[in-house]
C-alpha cells in the first residue's frame, strides 16, 4: 500500500489550448486507490434541482454519473481501534475520505484529515486519549485552541458542520453546559459540551485553488449556466426588459420571484439563534 499523506498540490498544464491555459487540476497524489469498497457505495439519483417535477433550485442538471459513498458521520464505534486502509476520492464532496478497518472486522468510510495516511490509527472515545488528527472525542475533553471538524450540533446525531475541504473550527473552551467554537465563517457559536468532534482539519485544503478553466468542466460537475436577470425579458425576471445595456432600473435588486436580494438578510428567526455568540463579519462588495 502507498503511504502518501493527505496533502494535495495543484497541477498545471502547458497552455496547449485556450481551456488548458486558464485551468488547473487536482493531482490526486494523495489518493491511494481508484476503486471504492462496493459494499459502502450506492447509486446516486439525479433530480436536477427539481421538486415534484418543478425546478426549485436553478442552475443544476447534467453532470457525470456518480456513486455515493456511505460516509460515517456518527462514528459511534467507541473504544474500538481502527486503522486507515486507504485514502480515496469521493465525487460527492471536495474532501478526501478514508476507509477504516476496525479491530472487530467492520469497515467504514470517514472524512479524512490533513496529514492522515495509510496505516494511521484512529478511534472514537468518551475517554481522554491521544490528541492526534482523526481521533474523535466529546468537546469537553479537548484542550483549548485545537482545530476540530465534523462537529455535532445534537448529541448522537453525527457531524453536521465543518465538513468542507480544508475547513476547521477552533475550540475556544467550555462555559457551563456548552462549548464555544469559532467557525470557518468567523461566527462564534455554542455547542453542547458532550457533542462529538474530530481533531484536525478536513483534508484537501488546496481544492479552493483549482481553476476550472472552461465551461465543460463545470457542466461535468452538474452545474448549468447562470444567466443575468437584466439580460432576460420582463416576463422572466424582475430585472428584465429595457433597451440596450440598461441598468437594473429598480430601487432594490430582486430575485426571480420578486424578493429583495444582494445584501438582504434571509435567515428567519430560529430557535438556534440563542447559540450564536457573534455573527460572521459582513463581506464587503
Amino acid at each position: 500500500m502507498f503511504t502518501k499523506a493527505c496533502n494535495m498540490p495543484i497541477k498545471r498544464y502547458n497552455p496547449t489550448t485556450n481551456g488548458r491555459r486558464k485551468s488547473s487540476v487536482q493531482s490526486f497524489a494523495d489518493v491511494t486507490t481508484s476503486t471504492p469498497l462496493k459494499a459502502l457505495t450506492k447509486p446516486r439519483k439525479k433530480f436536477a434541482g427539481r421538486t415534484g417535477g418543478k425546478i426549485t433550485v436553478r442552475h443544476q442538471g447534467g453532470g457525470a454519473k456518480q456513486k455515493t459513498r456511505m460516509v460515517d458521520f456518527r462514528r459511534d464505534k467507541f473504544e474500538i481501534p481502527a486503522k486507515v486502509a486507504t485514502i480515496e476520492y469521493d465525487p460527492s464532496r471536495n474532501a478526501r475520505i478514508a476507509l477504516l478497518h476496525y479491530q472487530d472486522g467492520e469497515k467504514r468510510y470517514i472524512l479524512a484529515s490533513v496529514g492522515m495516511k495509510v496505516g494511521d490509527a484512529v478511534m472514537s472515545s468518551h475517554k481522554k486519549g491521544p490528541m492526534e488528527p482523526g481521533y474523535r472525542y466529546p468537546l469537553e475533553l479537548m484542550p483549548e485552541g485545537v482545530n476540530v471538524y465534523d462537529v455535532e450540533l445534537a448529541v448522537g446525531k453525527g457531524g453536521q458542520i465543518v465538513r468542507g475541504a480544508g475547513a476547521a473550527a477552533v475550540f475556544t473552551g467550555v462555559d457551563g453546559e456548552y462549548a464555544q467554537l469559532r467557525l470557518p465563517s468567523g461566527e462564534v457559536r455554542l455547542v453542547a459540551r458532550r457533542c462529538m468532534a474530530t481533531l484536525g482539519q478536513v483534508s484537501n485544503p488546496d481544492f479552493r485553488l483549482v481553476r476550472w478553466g472552461k465551461a465543460g468542466r463545470t457542466r461535468h460537475r452538474g452545474i448549468r449556466p447562470t444567466v443575468r436577470g437584466k439580460a432576460m425579458n420582463p416576463v422572466d425576471h424582475p430585472h428584465g426588459g429595457g433597451e440596450g445595456r440598461n441598468p437594473i432600473g429598480m430601487k432594490h435588486p430582486k430575485t426571480p420571484t420578486g424578493k429583495p436580494a444582494l445584501g438582504v438578510k434571509t435567515r428567519r428567526r430560529r430557535a438556534s439563534d440563542v447559540f450564536i455568540v457573534a455573527r460572521r463579519a459582513k463581506k464587503k462588495r
